[in-house]
């Protein structure tokens, strides 16, 4: 028997097993915003119940009204120049996903998970980008947020804090 180069077998044993960061940054990134639920907020019909997996991302055409922080509606994640993330750059989606901050300096309201997100590796922020950039274009602009006490032009939902 020969004797086996324990390198090469352990060379051989890692090709054959699916390790979840040897996937291409686009087929990761899918797969964070997937779980992460970013579909939720960010995909029309959503909270209807309806998704239009046709344009997922594209933005939300629910908001949702949170006491004390106004009405917001999730944004359209597509890259449309004019109503998506088209032209922020990657450092501008990154901070916006970890620190809730967008490239205008406002700040997203806490049910945007950003406190967890802001864990995320340099590697997955990178792969969410990666991916979002691949998403076709779909012109969708969402409302701009509503201050408390202002009226809507949009449906939306009422978050209810218990007395």
């Amino acid at each position: 028997m020969k004797p086996v180069c324990v390198s090469m077998l352990l060379a051989v044993l890692l090709a054959n097993t699916p390790f979840a960061y040897a996937e291409d940054d686009v087929t990761r990134g899918k797969y964070l915003v997937t779980i992460m639920g970013c579909g939720d907020c960010h995909t029309p019909g959503y909270f209807l119940g309806k998704p239009d997996l046709a344009h997922p991302l594209s933005g939300s055409d629910v908001g949702f009204e949170v006491p004390g922080a106004g009405i917001h509606w999730g944004p359209n994640l597509t890259p449309d120049r004019e109503t998506g993330l088209g032209q922020w750059s990657d450092k501008e989606i990154i901070t916006a996903i970890r620190k809730g901050v967008t490239r205008d300096g406002r700040h997203l309201i806490p049910v945007m998970p950003y406190r967890n997100f802001s864990v995320l590796t340099d590697r997955d922020a990178r792969a969410i980008v990666a991916y979002l950039r691949t998403l076709p274009p779909v012109r969708h602009a969402v409302p701009q947020p509503v201050p408390p006490g202002e009226k809507a032009s949009a449906p939306y939902m009422t978050v209810v804090m218990p007395h």
